[in-house]
This record gives C-alpha cells, sequence and structure tokens, in this order.
C-alpha cells in the first residue's frame, strides 16, 4: 500500500468519525478543494482552513453515517478513490447516499488538489486512468 493511498484511508477515517483536525494532516498548505455544481456546497476552497472549514461543514449535516473507500486507483501523483456514501442527515428520518469518487493529486507527500466528481469515470479521465469497470 503507498503512503497517498494509506493518508487517504486515514482521512476518510476522520471524516467518518468527525474529527476535523485530523482530516488535514496530510494536507499541503497551498491546497484547493473542488467540489462541482449540483453538490450542496459546490466552489472552489484554497488553504487549509478554508478546507477545513468545507469539510466541517459538510460532515456537519450528518446526524450519523460514513463515507467509505471502496477502491483506490493510482497514477502518478493523482489518486482516484471510488466512494459510497450512506448517511441520516440531522432533522430526518431518511437514510440516503451513493456512489462517485474523489480524486487528489500528491505533492511531496501532501494532499495539494482534492476534488469530487458525480461521475466516477469522469474522475478516471481527469487522472489519466484507462479502467473497463468505472463503477
Amino acid at each position: 500500500m503507498s503512503a497517498e493511498t494509506e493518508a487517504l484511508k486515514q482521512f476518510f477515517a476522520a471524516i467518518n468519525r468527525n474529527d476535523m483536525q485530523a482530516i488535514t494532516k496530510n494536507f499541503d498548505p497551498q491546497i484547493v478543494r473542488i467540489e462541482p455544481e449540483g453538490f450542496p456546497t459546490a466552489g472552489t476552497y484554497r488553504g487549509i482552513a478554508q478546507v477545513q472549514e468545507h469539510v466541517t461543514k459538510g460532515r456537519g449535516t450528518w446526524a450519523e453515517g460514513t463515507c467509505e473507500p471502496e477502491k483506490f486507483l493510482v497514477n502518478g501523483d493523482k489518486v482516484v478513490v471510488y466512494l459510497h456514501a450512506w448517511v441520516r442527515l440531522k432533522d430526518s428520518t431518511e437514510w440516503m447516499g451513493g456512489r462517485f469518487a474523489d480524486g487528489f493529486v500528491f505533492r511531496n507527500g501532501k494532499i495539494i488538489e482534492y476534488l469530487t466528481f458525480w461521475e466516477r469515470a469522469e474522475a478516471l479521465k481527469w487522472a489519466g486512468i484507462e479502467v473497463q469497470d468505472a463503477t
């Protein structure tokens, strides 16, 4: 297992236990977070403080649940993580979720870019990874 993959496992474990201090452990000071249109907190966030605040805000909407990595695909300094989210939002009795992908770029062992993709195939294209099954 690569250091990058291990760092991302720790990142998602920290999100799942709502440890917003630990999520920043492997962030580069110049990290850029891009969440696409259609997501509740769409936008571009720059620097550790903004990215931490962004993730904290999103995670803060959960009453309970998880965002679990299902697969890691690596191409050079880029890592695509297939994710399955299953959460119950605050003030709701309904569970919701889905499968999507996040993309990460590492530099000197730190996360410099963090992007979310609705479609896993788009994440693979972004990372230059050719995989037959993008589900």
